[in-house]
């Protein structure tokens, strides 16, 4: 059986009566105003873009679920960390501080959205233009713009206390993946290293870039060591770079996410925040 969950960090009310003549369901279970769980529905394909026509006219995400599914069906947690963990691109914030932000931004996004497909490159390309800033632009990016996104610590502090283990891995850079794992206690984080000389970015990164593919190696290295199976992973991300880790995930989930992402995942969230993915779970 298949249920319908519908979330908003404002209230689903206003579509709760259509998506159930919609779907057809069985009943309703009112979690909340933000949160209504519709029993045993009718999960078609024309079904499901009714119900995210509707929905999305409305701010709502939606998600259509196995009923009985648990959080702790799952081992693992593994998520990209820029633009879905924390609200920034930390690279594009880096820049900012020495005045290329807009010409940095527009590579990544172009990364982002597919455009460029070698994650590889566009990361040299950014990274080059980085030579000569002071080291300590990192930490004014982390104590001045960098954020959690909403529901980042419900999610992480849930997923652990229910036995999950939690990877962050990011195209991004270790200086601030250790930083997040710190913080939120997470199990392993993997990402780049930038180059530091003297105080200064050299405009190179250590070793092997980390990439979409490198991303893929480390979700299936960590369900290993961990004793579970891919299918026992979560994968959450935004991007095209996060793609081929999200692939190999039982559920994907893209955050905020562009269009190439959205469409390739098993849930999407576009309005909620990340604890957004707890209402798919039963308690």
């Amino acid at each position: 059986m298949t249920d319908l969950v519908l979330q908003s960090p404002d209230s689903v009310l206003p579509i709760v009566e259509q998506c159930l003549a919609l779907t057809r369901a069985q009943s309703r279970q009112d979690v909340s105003a933000q949160c209504v769980r519709l029993h045993d529905v009718l999960d078609t394909p024309a079904t499901r873009q009714k119900v995210a026509t509707l929905a999305d006219a409305h701010r709502v995400d939606w998600a259509f679920v196995p009923s009985g599914q648990r959080l702790s069906d799952y081992r693992a947690i593994v998520m990209d960390m820029d633009s879905t963990l924390i609200n920034i691109e930390c690279i594009d914030e880096i820049a900012g501080m020495a005045g290329l932000k807009e010409q940095v931004s527009a590579i990544t996004e172009a990364a982002m959205r597919g455009e460029i497909k070698d994650f590889s490159e566009s990361l040299i390309r950014r990274v080059a233009l980085l030579k000569g800033l002071e080291v300590n632009a990192l930490d004014r990016v982390l104590q001045e713009r960098l954020q959690l996104n909403p529901g980042a610590e419900k999610l992480i502090q849930t997923a652990h206390q229910h036995g999950l283990k939690t990877l962050l891995v990011s195209g991004g850079f270790t200086f601030f993946t250790g930083r997040m794992q710190q913080r939120l206690g997470l199990t392993a984080a993997h990402a780049n290293e930038l180059e530091v000389v003297d105080g200064k970015l050299t405009g190179k990164v250590l070793g092997d870039i980390l990439d979409g593919e490198a991303k893929a190696r480390h979700l299936l290295a960590f369900v290993e060591e961990i004793g579970a199976t891919p299918q026992q992973a979560i994968a959450i991300g935004d991007g095209a770079n996060d793609l081929k880790m999200m692939a190999l995930a039982g559920i994907s989930v893209a955050y905020h996410a562009k269009p190439i992402v959205r469409e390739a995942t098993t849930y999407s969230i576009n309005v909620g925040g990340l604890d957004t993915i707890l209402g798919w779970f039963n308690p």
